[in-house]
């Protein structure tokens, strides 16, 4: 198993650190991308990853290595500091930014409407959040995610629950 670390929190923050251990120990390829540094922009919404450039973002900032991870490692789990009970600017930016992965095009499935995935590849995202946050919350904003992309969502999880989340990767 393969495995891709989103990092959103500072590279040296102690809690990620100890994540990201706990988390890359049973995986037989691991890479951490610190998007902290990356400053990942909004998505600006003008529909050029589904339309003029299938599949790339238009913007510019260091995104691209992400949405390649994605396509190369089996599993992803995100590391998010947090703001109002939810996750921060950052990993929000980073979520609405997987766009590309899907078609502007989409299907019903158990009666809800999906977009039609680009890629032929089920996509495997976690969260672990750091700070306070709604958790049943999390977890079900994250599991629409995932359904909207037809992935599977491996949960959301306090970032001291890293161990639990590694049970589930």
């Amino acid at each position: 198993m393969s495995l891709l670390i989103v990092n959103t929190l500072p590279g040296d923050d102690p809690e990620a650190l100890n994540a990201i251990d706990i988390l890359s120990r049973d995986s037989e390829e691991c890479k951490v991308i610190n998007a902290y540094e990356m400053n990942i922009r909004p998505c600006i919404g003008c529909n050029n990853c589904w339309l003029k450039t299938p599949g790339i973002c238009s913007l510019k900032d260091g995104y691209e290595e992400i949405l390649k991870g994605y396509l190369k490692y089996d599993e992803t789990v995100f590391i998010s500091g947090t703001a109002l009970d939810f996750v921060d600017h950052r990993m929000k930016n980073v979520i609405d930014r997987v766009l590309p992965l899907a078609t502007m095009y989409t299907t019903i499935v158990d009666g809800q409407f999906r977009h039609i995935p680009r890629y032929d590849k089920k996509f495997r995202f976690g969260l672990l959040y750091s700070g306070r946050a709604d958790r049943k919350y999390l977890n079900e904003w994250f599991d629409r995610v995932m359904i909207n992309f037809m992935g599977e969502s491996l949960g959301a999880f306090p970032i001291e629950e890293a161990k639990e989340m590694s049970l589930c990767i």
